[in-house]
């Protein structure tokens, strides 16, 4: 692979050079946009509707979550300083307890990442159709949702460098709204919708901060992105901690900030009704008008085609490296000529594919967005789960400890993660309107997984004796 990076303008961004796999095509700059990219997808232009059923007391929920997410990615700054390699959680969790725990947080998080892309075009249609199909037609919304997966799988397959440039300009458009908003929003707010509306779910405080967690955690997949490509970052164990950080941290700011403005300018009444657009509704409170509405409607559309770009990569990273190491079928882990894993991209796209037709053949509304993002932070939190538990084993064993790390600030960093992630695993099955069906998700996904399991069990690698601590 060129470590030239992304082409034209984008090469700067790319280019930070380095002893450590100075094979990598993405540098600081591009592993930065594919964290803040891939966290920054369509979710947070819709996640503000969801959340808006319980009440400003959401907020406290988002706050909590900004914390556990900055746990995480310190974690996976930390996890990737030691083992610098394609698969991120997949990886940590392999070498930490071995081959079934690691294929079972591969087939894990590989859900995540083809459900969440399901997800974030279903929202990115809503927004779409501010323009066109304005009657819902849902025969046409799934002609959009084909074009918005398969139009960022078309990139990705080109090869990395056309998904860094697409990344890095997308990335930066979609943060001028989040800006505008999280700024100058913030002189607009009405702070009686604020205080109105505390806690209107019908739930005890403590439970729905836990629903409303597990909810925003959707808004939060991608802090690992860059610990999953690591193969592909150049000097990755600097340039994977700081992107991971750095990536997580800017969008705590805009999205607790948004949330806020969003929540201060349009009434809770106009954010729960079908077919709402929270940044729509919220920019023409503040500027009157349609205007700019629809020059939000366009921030998202391309926001969500970035986070499409992100996720389709990952979709195919994760069951590559498990695929090198036996744990996945070996068509993952071909590469075409352009150097990518195509069939990994096709093959996720095609069941993203079919999950967007599943949830327009049932029931419309937040519900079918809200069960798909459960689902997706339910796979992801398993993975961040054992992700940190890998940490924790390094970290407390003295002979397994990182040199020159601060194994008890590791520790820490890894409890937090540790109890984060389980508190989204449980979050996850709190909220009545969509138990049912999510845990009849997720027998089906485990039942999946354990016939390839069974499948596959006798081609898995040895793992090696020890990872590298280096």
């Amino acid at each position: 692979m060129s470590a030239d990076g992304a082409a034209g303008a984008t090469v700067d961004l790319a280019k930070d050079g380095g002893s450590d796999g100075g094979g990598g095509s993405l540098g600081l700059g591009a592993a930065a946009a594919l964290v803040m990219g891939s966290i920054i997808g369509t979710g947070v232009f819709l996640l503000p509707a969801s959340l808006a059923a319980f009440g400003t007391i959401s907020l406290v929920a988002f706050v909590f979550t900004a914390i556990g997410a900055i746990a995480l990615a310190q974690m996976f700054g930390v996890l990737s300083k030691r083992m610098p390699a394609d698969g991120g959680p997949y990886a940590y969790s392999r070498a930490a307890f071995g081959n079934v725990v690691g294929f079972f947080n591969a087939w894990s998080y590989w859900i995540t990442a083809w459900a969440g892309n399901a997800a974030i075009v279903v929202a990115w249609i809503v927004y779409v159709e501010v323009f066109i199909n304005t009657g819902h037609n849902k025969v046409f919304s799934i002609v959009i949702g084909f074009v918005g997966l398969w139009l960022p799988a078309a990139v990705n397959l080109s090869g990395v460098k056309n998904m860094a440039s697409v990344q890095i300009v997308t990335t930066i458009i979609k943060f001028i709204p989040l800006v505008i908003i999280s700024t100058v929003g913030l002189f607009f707010i009405d702070w009686s919708y604020l205080t109105s509306n505390w806690n209107i779910s019908g739930k005890s405080p403590m439970a729905a901060i836990v629903t409303c967690m597990a909810l925003a955690v959707f808004s939060y997949l991608g802090v690992e992105t860059a610990a999953v490509a690591a193969g592909k970052v150049r000097n990755p164990r600097r340039n994977v901690p700081l992107a991971s950080l750095l990536g997580t941290l800017a969008c705590t700011v805009v999205y607790l900030l948004s949330t806020l403005v969003i929540f201060g300018t349009v009434p809770n009444k106009d954010l729960t009704a079908d077919g709402a657009q929270p940044f729509t509704q919220s920019f023409n409170a503040m500027f009157g008008g349609t205007w700019s509405g629809y020059a939000v409607a366009v921030a998202a559309i391309v926001s969500g085609l970035g986070a499409l770009n992100g996720w389709t990569m990952i979709c195919a990273e994760m069951p590559l490296a498990a695929a090198r190491e036996g744990l996945f079928p070996r068509q993952f882990a071909k590469l075409s000529g352009r150097g990518v894993p195509a069939f990994g991209i096709i093959a996720s796209t095609v069941l993203a594919s079919a999950l967007m037709i599943f949830s327009y053949m049932g029931q419309a509304g937040a519900d079918v967005f809200n069960l798909m993002i459960l689902l997706a932070g339910l796979t992801a939190a398993v993975p961040y789960l054992f992700s940190a538990l890998a940490l924790i084993k390094w970290s407390f064993k003295a002979d397994e400890r990182t040199p020159g790390a601060n194994w008890k600030f590791d520790g820490v960093v890894a409890v937090v993660g540790l109890l984060f992630s389980a508190l989204i695993i449980y979050g996850s099955f709190t909220d009545s309107s969509t138990v049912v069906s999510l845990m009849i998700l997720s027998v089906v996904v485990f039942v999946l997984g354990l016939a390839l399991y069974l499948y596959m069990r006798r081609q898995f690698t040895e793992v090696p004796a020890k990872p590298s601590a280096g």
